[in-house]
């Protein structure tokens, strides 16, 4: 390995680390050097990663955790900090979708290719839900380890977007403008704490199978609409994301800040 990808000596914090991409990512940083904190809602989910993550020889902990809540935030930076030393490395990855949900209910066309019930429009709770978890989850995690990274000028942080930051799509309205919104949150936080010499980027996943997105691939004419759509003309693993992970948490990326990088097969710049 390349010295400027090592990851040695530093400490990660993962949200929504138990499954799909942020999985990915937790593992792959382990693999690079980083001990890791693997938070999400679910316990027993992380429980396993950080096990996973201590048999590559590296330290983790598991940790509970409800992004959309500040006070959690707070409290599961502590508790990471205070396993692992410090947080050099944070990444946003926390975050749900309702899949295909219109804003008030709508008759689908017959030759739509999507899945998922338009009869039921967007209530109040699901958007403030999602913006919660999307958006202020991310803004709250940012907040909670800024002060140690200021004060050590130095961190890396990572927003887990998505390509649909900026190619809109019909009845994923709040996905889609959650996502956008956390590209601006990314570039301003660049701005204000890039003179104390943290690097603040995201990452913009296209399509990937994980357990989050496998009801949109049930339909076998959605899926296959979903890979002709793509360039590459197929999906690919998680770790993909991953291995992007290393390169904006690594002194790699140190000229990099205010970024957003589309690993999505193509699709963003068919639109670009």
């Amino acid at each position: 390995m390349l010295s400027e990808y090592s990851l040695e000596g530093k400490s990660a914090l993962i949200t929504g680390g138990g499954r799909g991409i942020g999985k990915a990512i937790a593992l792959v940083l382990a693999e690079a050097g980083a001990d890791v904190a693997v938070a999400s809602r679910t316990l027993d989910q992380v429980e396993q990663i950080a096990d996973e993550i201590r048999s590559l020889g590296r330290n983790s902990v598991a940790v509970q955790l409800d992004v959309s809540d500040s006070a959690e935030v707070e409290r599961a930076v502590s508790q990471a900090t205070a396993a692992l030393g410090q947080i050099d490395i944070l990444v946003n990855n926390a975050g749900i979708s309702y899949g295909a949900v219109p804003v008030i209910p709508i008759e689908k066309l017959p030759e739509e290719k999507i899945s998922g019930d338009l009869k039921a429009g967007l209530t109040d709770e699901q958007w403030s839900r999602l913006l919660n978890i999307n958006l202020s989850g991310a803004f709250y995690c940012c907040r909670a380890v800024a002060s140690q990274m200021l004060e050590r000028r130095s961190g890396k942080i990572i927003n887990v977007s998505s390509m649909t930051g900026i190619l809109a799509e019909a009845y994923y309205t709040a996905y889609d403008s959650s996502k956008a919104a956390l590209n601006m949150l990314t570039k301003c936080l660049a701005l204000e704490w890039g003179r104390f010499n943290i690097n603040v980027n995201g990452i913009g996943p296209g399509w990937f199978m994980t357990e989050m997105t496998r009801p949109g691939f049930i339909d076998q004419a959605v899926h296959e609409a979903r890979v002709k759509g793509v360039p590459l003309q197929r999906l690919t693993d998680a770790r993909d994301v991953g291995l992007l992970a290393v390169y904006l948490a690594s002194p790699a990326s140190d000229w990099m800040t205010g970024q957003v990088i589309y690993l999505d097969g193509g699709q963003s710049a068919i639109h670009a």
